[in-house]
């Protein structure tokens, strides 16, 4: 046991002073209080494997007490950064400074798992973000907030400023080791440049020869324990954890080769290697660099969306405008908003028209026009004239706020090639290492003056950054790409199934169909006057969110509907001054009163209305076709995808819907059971199946498919069910998906290849003494290069071709 650090945070130990802590049965020194009482509190809670595991030292705990967080507790600086949820809890997405490792992050969910109030905790190590859910009832956030800093992390909830500056310092600290590792490297090439004439010609004075290799010493030292401090601390941290990670040879070969050269400068008269040791850490330097930017890259996009919303708005009060803060608008204000100004808020239009810019939600760059009545979301951006709307949802409630969610959500999964690249990884190093000992071993016998440069360039070549780089720089571009066409990949997995579906099964109603359903008909069979029997039906569907209820909204005058229940599959029950009523599929609305079912024979929906004497009136609905169904089905199935049609509609609505589509496999009258099992049926078979559906009564089948695709930019984006989202109502962005996860596997595989075929070519050449160590820095980095810019050219695509994307759905249930 090394008795002069700290056990926990690892600092030096003060003289004079010993506190200790018994973890496993061992008195462990720490250094203070703070670190004292945070072992104690991991050891009392039986959480000492972290100790076991973690890749380094832990970061000191404050020990200052003044109460900082105590401030997290006011509803003001919540609202921007909280999402209360319906059944009483709320979550936070926080960014912990501090977190290394895989360690790091199963030490915060272990404290924070069994706190009483704590729902669900999960901590990200590649993003160092925390997802927590919480009782706010029970616990207050600012102690949630301060356990977390206690255990040496310092948590900052996403969107607030100390949030933002965490990536800004990080690339700060960046640009500076690689401005001091370029400079260096071109000052000390310099100096090798007139070392090799002089070792050619064989003609210069030993004085000068010495001198430089003294000023290269001082200009290389800089660079390797400045800019390459992070190989050093990242190879301590994985040899702490038995677990060798690709900084050990990395460290390894910058260490001895400094070492060697250090040794040769003063004391010997072998050769040097500073040369080959700042180029070595330049050109690392520059792919971790890219790295790291194509990382912050996607965080940007979430600080991006976060940042459409307006800190300010014009809220009108009784014919009166005052600008206030966004903050302090409440569902139900009325808002006007200017041109050029953004949307503070989700709502509908009451006065005025104009155009949208909604190419940040939905990748459309065509402003679309809206009218009164319409439904507009916050951060889309008002592109003609001025106009007044209702505020209907607010913060969190948004859809922009739910699409920030779902990317957050994204990137705190890692598919399970990642893992698999990373396993790979990690093997491969131990055995690079075994092979770098073997061939100093042989090479020793042979020519014992080359050995040690053969070693350093097997340990240089083989770095396996290209084989972890391969999975996750092609997934970000994929994903990447994907967001900025209007689609959301909230399982980044997914991409990888979707590249191998052979089936897609369409909900017809808000999918192939616009959802904007219209009355076409009533039947009054009571006497009551279409005008009554629409108003009671309104009264029931002001409470569903099915898409067939916008057919009854411009006839909802107030009436109110109580103790409303909504029967998944079936429809809307609920008492009108004290009648019982029901809305819904004819037979279940028929079987209140057991009656006969009105039957259907024409190419509509039809919904019955009905009370316990019978059927009072039934509803001939129609829907259109969305714009491009017909060609967007063509284009899966030239995408080597067999369609069909899944529905509960009546059989001559979902034939009329098919026919239109050129969907030949189609099915009706199913429920949501129904179209699980089918579902279920065709996995049975082997088939891999694509599932799209407008997320409202589509959860469970959703949930049973290998890829489950929400359309409409509403209530789809509030399931996590979805793997994918489509924010706009153009099905062509499902067959982009679909050539844009083929393309995304495909690349992986190449990446994949590529780094597996540069590290079983390069390291022979390397161990036969045919490459220099500054030659085996440069094929190393440009490996890395290569993965990523093969990549990038996911990304670069989509920029030089755009498609249509149309505007996502305006009905009540899509904005939901």
């Amino acid at each position: 046991m090394n008795e002069t650090v700290c056990f926990h945070c690892g600092d030096p130990m003060p003289r004079g002073e010993r506190r200790t802590v018994e973890i496993d049965g061992v008195a462990r020194p720490v250094c203070c209080p703070g670190c004292e009482a945070v072992a104690s509190l991991i050891a009392g809670q039986g959480l000492s494997d972290f100790y076991r595991f973690r890749n380094g030292a832990s970061a000191r705990p404050e020990t200052d007490r003044d109460d900082q967080w105590q401030a997290w507790d006011r509803a003001e600086l919540q609202a921007s950064h909280v999402t209360e949820h319906d059944d009483g809890t709320c979550g936070v997405t926080l960014m912990a400074e501090g977190i290394t490792c895989s360690a790091c992050t199963w030490l915060i969910e272990h404290a924070l798992a069994n706190v009483p109030g704590v729902v669900d905790i999960q901590a990200n190590p590649a993003t160092a973000r925390v997802m927590l859910r919480w009782q706010p009832s029970r616990i207050p956030l600012s102690r949630l907030l301060r356990r977390i800093a206690g255990l040496g992390y310092r948590p900052h909830p996403v969107g607030s400023d100390s949030a933002l500056s965490v990536p800004v310092r990080e690339r700060r600290a960046a640009l500076k080791r690689l401005a001091v590792a370029g400079l260096g490297m071109m000052q000390v090439m310099m100096y090798a440049v007139a070392l090799y004439a002089g070792a050619i010609h064989d003609d210069m004075d030993p004085v000068f020869v010495h001198f430089l290799r003294t000023v290269s010493l001082l200009v290389a030292t800089p660079v390797v324990f400045y800019a390459g401090a992070p190989f050093f601390r990242g190879a301590w941290r994985d040899i702490r954890a038995r677990r060798p990670g690709m900084d050990v040879p990395v460290a390894l070969a910058i260490g001895a080769a400094y070492a060697a050269s250090l040794w040769h400068t003063f004391f010997g008269g072998g050769e040097v290697y500073f040369d080959s040791v700042t180029m070595f850490i330049f050109f690392l330097t520059v792919a971790r660099f890219l790295e790291m930017t194509a990382r912050h890259r996607a965080n940007r996009g979430l600080e991006t969306l976060a940042g459409l919303l307006p800190s300010t708005a014009v809220r009108v009060v009784d014919g009166v405008s005052e600008r206030v803060a966004a903050s302090e608008l409440r569902a139900g204000d009325r808002v006007r908003v200017a041109a050029g100004e953004a949307v503070p808020a989700d709502g509908r239009i009451l006065e005025g028209h104009t155009h949208l810019d909604e190419s940040m939600l939905t990748g459309e760059y065509r402003a679309r026009s809206r009218a009164p009545g319409d439904a507009i979301s916050a951060g889309t951006v008002n592109a003609g004239n001025a106009v007044e709307m209702r505020i209907e949802r607010l913060a969190d409630d948004t859809l922009l706020a739910s699409i920030v969610r779902l990317l957050e959500q994204a990137q705190s999964r890692r598919p399970a090639i990642t893992q698999l690249a990373d396993r790979i990884a990690r093997h491969f190093v131990t055995a690079v290492l075994i092979a770098a000992a073997a061939t100093g071993v042989v090479w020793w016998h042979l020519e014992p003056s080359r050995a040690f440069e053969i070693v350093l360039a097997v340990l240089v070549i083989s770095c396996p950054c290209a084989l972890s780089l391969a999975t996750p720089a092609a997934l970000v571009s994929a994903t990447g790409r994907l967001a900025r066409q209007g689609v959301l990949v909230a399982h980044p997995g997914a991409l990888e199934t979707l590249a191998r579906a052979d089936r897609v099964v369409l909900d017809k109603t808000g999918t192939l169909t616009r959802g904007r359903i219209t009355i076409q008909r009533i039947d009054d069979r009571q006497g009551l006057g279409e005008a009554q029997c629409a108003r009671l039906a309104a009264a029931l569907e002001a409470h569903s969110a099915h898409p067939l209820a916008a057919a009854f909204r411009a006839w909802h005058d107030g009436l109110e509907a109580n103790a409303v229940v909504e029967h998944r599959g079936d429809g809307v029950e609920g008492m009108i001054a004290g009648q019982r009523l029901r809305l819904g599929r004819p037979a279940w609305v028929a079987a209140l009163s057991r009656t006969e079912a009105p039957s259907q024979s024409e190419a509509h929906t039809l919904v019955a209305l009905g009370d316990e004497t019978g059927i009072i009136a039934s509803f001939a609905l129609a829907d259109e076709l969305r714009q491009g169904a017909a060609e967007a089905v063509a284009g899966l199935a030239s995408e080597g995808l067999h369609v069909e049609i899944a529905s509960g509609d009546a059989e001559s609505a979902v034939a009329t819907v098919a026919n239109a589509a050129g969907v030949d496999d189609w099915y009706s009258s199913m429920r949501p059971a129904d179209k699980l099992t089918h579902i279920d049926a065709l996995q049975a078979r082997d088939h891999r199946v694509v599932m799209v559906g407008d997320g409202v009564n589509d959860a469970p089948v959703l949930a049973g498919a290998d890829v489950a695709v929400a359309i409409g930019a509403g209530s789809a984006l509030a399931r996590a069910n979805a793997d994918l989202i489509l924010l706009s109502e153009d099905l062509a962005t499902l067959g982009e998906a679909r050539r844009v996860a083929r393309r995304s596997v495909a690349t992986i595989r190449q990446n994949l290849a590529w780094a597996a075929c540069y590290n079983v070519a390069a390291l022979p050449l390397a161990a036969s003494g045919v490459l220099a160590p500054w030659l085996a820095a440069i094929g190393m980095s440009l490996s890395s290069l290569v993965v990523v810019g093969n990549a990038l050219r996911l990304a670069r695509d989509a920029r030089t071709k755009t498609p249509h994307v149309a505007h996502p759905a305006t009905t009540r249930e899509a904005a939901a």
